[in-house]
């Protein structure tokens, strides 16, 4: 039975210093810190950082797996996510989530975060300069940087398995991920590109692999399970886009954790979905704009991106009328998502119109085309990319996708709560809950251990190796019952 899909999305958000440093990993780290600085402050704890671990048990000869910058600011805030400067970006990890809706919550809890930051540097900064973040995946010179979902899985699954099943997938759901961009930015092997669906799309050179700045594979092999290694595994996925579309990022956590579980519990029927070439494939769904241009099987016949989206569709649909959806956490939450899907895959199909209120890359599409249209301009027009970049600007008196009607899943007053408040049925409510009541106790955090001080040697370690545990349902009334650091340990260790 597939393991319950606990998940999260790590987002490395667009930077600008408009009048002053020129330097994004100065810039990034002002922005940070500007934000941090009025917080108890704790720092990441990189006992357990292992990016260079690959699930295949090797790596491609010259891999290059992430550098670990541990001189970086880096801080874990007390509604369990993490906030840092990665290489020369802020990025913001949301905390552990149970199931896909609140992985939409803390997403946008981490753009109101990204928010209150700006607003904080630009009380420091001289009325000259400012600093600007944007939600998107490339600076339209070239440069790549990542939107990372991570899904909790079975370690007994083999690692080729899930590759081999999940590739499909990831080729074809940007069809309602792909957060739209005007051009290109990479070789199109002669084709003109003047919009295409993805923002990542054309940056993938390979199928799978360890690297996610250089020759970046589809499926992505980075083995650090930040739980039980021999019970679990986190499969980090690099390969989507940055959505501001809330049923975008909903479709995109929850679509994912559903095929997952599919493979898990082996619920493909003896269907192949296998792409004689993904590489290929990936690139041609993102310039393919009416959706209808045949992708290559390895069986030889052919199919489009949206068919084989209906055939996954079709499979979680089978599996949720003879298993449930308690895979994803929440029944209902499960429910809801195969009827979004449904629903965005019917308009895609019709008329992608349709869902400009739940996927970015026809919004944005539509609001393009409508300045083409007032201006006159062909698409070779700057002024285009830069309607493009203001669609993802976070600042709410700039923001093109702010001033739209799209569709909600989750309401502002929960997420001004989710700001600062962890989810409460992961291990996350613990890391939160701790930091907000003993933060000068508390050393380091990571996401499956905290360690305490408690004024005398040694330093405590609390290790948190279950996702699934840790939560309010679990610690709520220890915490309560605890009236110090010493108290909790001494109630831990009973």
């Amino acid at each position: 039975m597939a393991v319950t899909k606990i998940c999260g999305i790590e987002t490395e958000y667009g930077i600008r210093h408009a009048g002053g440093e020129t330097n994004p990993v100065a810039s990034s780290s002002l922005l940070v810190n500007a934000y941090v600085s009025d917080l108890a402050r704790v720092g990441w704890d990189f006992e357990d950082e292992m990016p260079g671990n690959d699930a295949r048990g090797f790596a491609r000869e010259g891999a290059l797996p992430p550098e670990v910058e541990t001189h970086l600011v880096n801080a874990v805030l007390t509604n369990g996510a993490r906030y840092y400067v990665d290489h020369a970006h802020p990025e913001f990890s949301t905390p552990e989530c149970a199931d896909p809706r609140e992985v939409v919550l803390y997403d946008k809890a981490g753009e109101e975060i990204l928010r209150r930051s700006m607003a904080a540097v630009r009380r420091i900064l001289p009325d000259s300069q400012s600093i600007v973040v944007y939600k998107n995946n490339s600076d339209g010179k070239g440069n790549s940087y990542g939107t990372h979902e991570n899904y909790l899985v079975d370690r007994a699954v083999p690692f080729a398995q899930i590759a081999q099943w999940i590739t499909p997938h990831f080729v074809t759901r940007q069809v309602y991920t792909g957060a739209g961009k005007v051009g290109a930015e990479t070789s199109t092997g002669g084709r003109d590109v003047f919009y295409q669906l993805s923002q990542r799309s054309e940056f993938f050179e390979e199928e799978v692999g360890l690297e996610t700045t250089l020759k970046r594979p589809i499926v992505n092999t980075r083995d650090e399970p930040h739980a039980d290694p021999q019970r679990y595994r986190r499969f980090h996925v690099i390969v989507g886009d940055a959505n501001l579309a809330e049923v975008a990022t909903f479709l995109k956590v929850g679509t994912t954790a559903l095929v997952l579980a599919l493979i898990e519990d082996e619920a493909f029927d003896g269907i192949d979905l296998t792409l004689a070439n993904p590489v290929k494939a990936i690139h041609q769904v993102s310039y393919d704009l009416t959706l209808g241009e045949p992708l290559e099987m390895e069986d030889g016949r052919t199919a489009t991106a949206l068919q084989l989206q209906w055939e996954l569709y079709g499979l979680a649909r089978k599996y949720a009328e003879h298993r449930g959806l308690q895979c994803l956490g929440d029944e209902a939450v499960g429910q809801e998502l195969l009827r979004k899907w449904e629903y965005v895959l019917n308009g895609l199909e019709t008329d992608p119109s349709k869902v400009a209120e739940q996927v970015d890359w026809v919004a944005k599409l539509k609001l393009l085309e409508a300045f083409r249209a007032r201006h006159g301009l062909d698409w070779g027009d700057q002024r285009l990319s830069a309607v493009d970049l203001q669609y993802h600007d976070l600042r709410p008196e700039r923001s093109l996708f702010a001033r739209l009607e799209t569709d909600h899943l989750v309401q502002r007053d929960e997420v001004l709560q989710a700001v600062s408040e962890p989810p409460r049925r992961t291990r996350a409510y613990f890391r939160g809950q701790c930091l907000r009541r003993w933060a000068a106790s508390v050393v380091s955090a990571n996401w499956d251990s905290l360690v305490f001080d408690l004024g005398t040697d040694p330093l405590r370690r609390v290790p948190m190796m279950d996702p699934l545990r840790g939560t309010a349902e679990h610690t709520e009334d220890l915490l309560r019952q605890s009236a110090s650091v010493a108290d909790l340990l001494a109630r831990l260790s009973g």
